[in-house]
């Protein structure tokens, strides 16, 4: 059961798959990284070959990948996503999964409450120069 909840790609993929370009183009990552990927361990998979040797995409791999984006994207580290990509390969361990998943929320909720703290601020600092703005004249010498 790996393949629980990895994001739809939105896009029919061939038997085939798909070059190492078409699949920077599908995921939104550049090639480099897609390499990086692989050579990090961060694929679920081994990438497939074709018979010249060139990297193969299919459907499950873009799908893998485009987790992968959004897990870095809500700050987890590559460590991190390297250890969800080391138990997803082994059966049996959806309850693994779920408490590093869990712990993971657990880590964008403060992160989100952080955020919250630091745009009040923000909207109060802006709220504070516009009444000083007001009471200015042009030059920005207070009237």
């Amino acid at each position: 059961m790996t393949d629980v909840a990895l994001p739809e790609i939105g896009a029919d993929v061939p038997p085939e798959g798909v070059s190492i370009g078409e699949a920077a183009r599908l995921t939104g990552v550049g090639i480099e990284a897609l390499r990086y990927y692989e050579r990090e361990g961060l694929m679920l998979d081994p990438t497939p070959r074709d018979e010249g040797g060139r990297r193969r995409y299919h459907e499950r791999d873009l799908a893998w990948i485009a987790g992968l984006v959004m897990l870095r994207e809500t700050g987890m580290a590559i460590a991190d996503i390297r250890v969800i990509a080391d138990v997803s390969r082994r059966p049996g361990t959806e309850g693994e999964r779920l408490h590093l998943f869990e712990q993971h929320r657990m880590r964008v909720v403060e992160q989100l409450e952080r955020t919250r703290r630091h745009l009040a601020a923000i909207d109060a600092k802006i709220a504070a120069y516009r009444r000083a703005a007001t009471h200015s004249d042009p030059e920005g010498t207070p009237r």
